[in-house]
């Protein structure tokens, strides 16, 4: 193994963890709008940009929004909320503009959109991380989709794929630990990674041991597999057929 490499980058990256208790200081306007302009220079679909970010600031919104999503309180109590949502409303309204109709429905629009709000929505997590904040992603507003699209008015052609809460630390959280280069790296083709996954439980077993004081007894493996074993959000493929995903 060659030198490792770093940058100030790099550094920023790794220090990635989820933060989800916050100092009630608050996050300025500006702030928040240079971390959704640096979002936006994300990699995107032939210049689709098929994305749109809902800041929430009604608290009676966020208060229903985190007990739907888990509960989940800090959806309630973080500085800034925001939801990002996969959008083709808007590429359906250029098409009007241009006397044509947008061809919708198709699983390679729905997979653009996603992909799409994905990148700006890691761009923005980064950008808020070198302005000193910390935050958590929210997949549980998918537990109640429909729900967060009536409260939010948000149209066809757009759902919410996820929320982030936002807010300066309230102290430094332990860092969960991540899959080795070895595992995430493939040379040439696919090959498997069993004897990885047990040393990779090793490491998780004594990160939940440290982290809970011995209360917690896990493995990566054992997490994953008791999360895969049972439907994940049936609901969605109804939603998003509603919402004008068709899936063709």
């Amino acid at each position: 193994m060659g030198k490792k490499i770093t940058n100030p980058v790099i550094e920023l990256l790794n220090r990635h963890r989820s933060v989800r208790k916050y100092r009630s200081e608050p996050v300025a306007d500006e702030m928040v709008e240079a971390i959704i302009e640096a979002a936006g220079r994300a990699a995107t679909s032939n210049f689709i940009q098929a994305y749109s970010v809902i800041r929430v600031r009604n608290t009676a919104i966020r208060k229903q929004i985190a007990r739907l999503a888990g509960p989940q309180e800090w959806v309630e109590t973080s500085p800034v909320f925001m939801v990002f949502c996969a959008d083709l409303n808007r590429p359906k309204n250029a098409c009007i503009l241009e006397d044509t109709r947008m061809d919708a429905g198709y699983t390679e629009q729905f997979i653009i959109a996603t992909v799409d709000v994905s990148l700006m929505a890691q761009n923005a997590m980064i950008a808020a991380e070198s302005l000193g904040l910390g935050g958590v992603y929210i997949g549980g507003i998918r537990n109640d989709p429909q729900t967060v699209c009536d409260l939010l008015k948000i149209p066809d052609h757009v759902y919410p794929v996820f929320g982030l809460c936002l807010g300066f630390p309230l102290r430094e959280q332990e860092q969960k630990p991540r899959m080795p280069v070895s595992m995430v790296l493939k040379e040439e083709i696919y090959h498997e990674d069993e004897p990885d996954l047990s040393a990779y439980n090793r490491t998780c077993e004594g990160y939940y041991r440290h982290r809970s004081r011995g209360a917690r007894q896990d493995t990566w493996t054992g997490q994953i597999s008791r999360m895969m074993d049972r439907p994940s959000r049936p609901h969605m493929r109804e939603f998003l057929n509603r919402k004008g995903f068709e899936f063709k």
